[in-house]
């Protein structure tokens, strides 16, 4: 094996530089410092005057989150992930001979804050630091929904009492069994458009598939499609809802709201107008009728705009991998709300990339 030389680092770091380190770019263009004085009010951090060992820094341990949100790792291969990879050290700010957090101390780190409720004021100064740097809210908002799978786990007796609100009998004396079983998420049926066969002939039905996890409710602005409000739920929450729960922004320079047919209710259709919102939701079809030209065209039209919000889903699903791993939904909504904030900084980074090379 060869020695290593003196350079052999810098010049790997180099290198993979070169190549297009993600996270040398979030470091080079988020503001990681502008979160300590919120992690340090959420974790109530000490100031090591009662001795002990010191703990981590609070904003590294924020870093390691977004490591860990944006490759979808587990507390284990975060741990391997982090001791093994230079760029990750180098995102980190910590080197070769530096103590290193183990898994259970980034699951502690986490759990803290889930237990604080710190996710949601994380994603308010993030969404505070995109406006300062110019990135207003405009044009309107895009709602829509996407599920989010979790491991499935429970028998069919088991959901059957889990749907009705109960705890099965055999899990009431076996508190470790009960801790690790999640009785938030839901089984619901995920529909898919059924696909032109070889021969073009198009199937009888579409599908319908089962599916257990939770669901990710979120606003985007039409402008620059970041996402402004979210909210998570079971998988089985209806859409439409969730519209009237605080899933609105009020800051938009736009009044335009933009959704599929699962918003359209006449609650719905209410509530915005009195909160001045103009609706530009999806018309569904007549109930045994056709769908006249008229409307046909103008769902088209909305389509055309309502479709940027997938693009951020996409992002999640197709470049995060996100997939719950934890228990129950306070977990969950700080897995889908790490997610979004990491969402938001990726699309930060993209924009000022751009901007840059105009």
């Amino acid at each position: 094996m060869k020695q290593p030389g003196f350079f052999d680092v810098e010049e790997r770091l180099a290198r993979s530089s070169g190549l297009g380190d993600q996270l040398e770019a979030f470091s080079r263009t988020v503001d990681f410092e502008a979160f300590r004085r919120d992690l340090e009010q959420a974790l109530a951090c000490s100031d090591g005057s009662k001795g002990g060992r010191p703990p981590f820094d609070p904003v590294m341990m924020f870093r390691i989150l977004v490591i860990q949100t944006l490759n979808n790792l587990s507390d284990e291969r975060t741990e391997y992930l982090i001791n093994g990879c230079l760029s990750c050290m180098c995102f980190l700010g910590l080197g070769l001979s530096e103590r290193m957090p183990d898994a259970r101390t980034a699951w502690l780190f986490r759990e803290r804050l889930t237990q604080a409720g710190a996710i949601e004021g994380l994603f308010n100064h993030f969404d505070t630091t995109l406006r300062n740097a110019g990135y207003l809210p405009m044009a309107g908002q895009i709602l829509e929904a996407t599920l989010v799978a979790a491991p499935k786990q429970n028998s069919n007796a088991e959901k059957n009492n889990l749907w009705e609100g109960r705890i099965p009998e055999d899990w009431q004396d076996k508190p470790a069994k009960l801790s690790h079983k999640d009785r938030h998420a839901r089984w619901t049926l995920k529909f898919m458009k059924a696909k032109r066969q070889d021969d073009g002939t198009m199937p009888s039905s579409d599908l319908a598939i089962p599916f257990f996890g939770y669901k990710s409710h979120v606003s985007i602005d039409r402008k620059f499609r970041f996402i402004g409000k979210w909210k998570t739920t079971n998988a089985a929450a209806s859409d439409g809802a969730r519209l009237r729960e605080r899933l609105l922004g009020k800051t938009n320079t736009a009044s335009g709201v933009w959704a599929d047919t699962a918003y359209r209710s006449k609650a719905n259709e209410d509530f915005m107008e009195k909160q001045g919102f103009v609706s530009k939701v999806h018309r569904k079809k007549p109930h045994l009728k056709p769908m006249p030209r008229h409307i046909q065209r103008s769902n088209a039209g909305k389509s055309v705009i309502r479709s940027r919000v997938e693009h951020v889903f996409a992002d999640q699903k197709s470049q995060m991998g996100l997939f719950i791993r934890t228990i129950g939904i306070t977990q969950s909504t700080t897995r889908i709300g790490l997610a979004n904030i990491v969402c938001n900084m990726r699309r930060f980074l993209f924009l000022e990339r751009i901007n840059a090379a105009a």
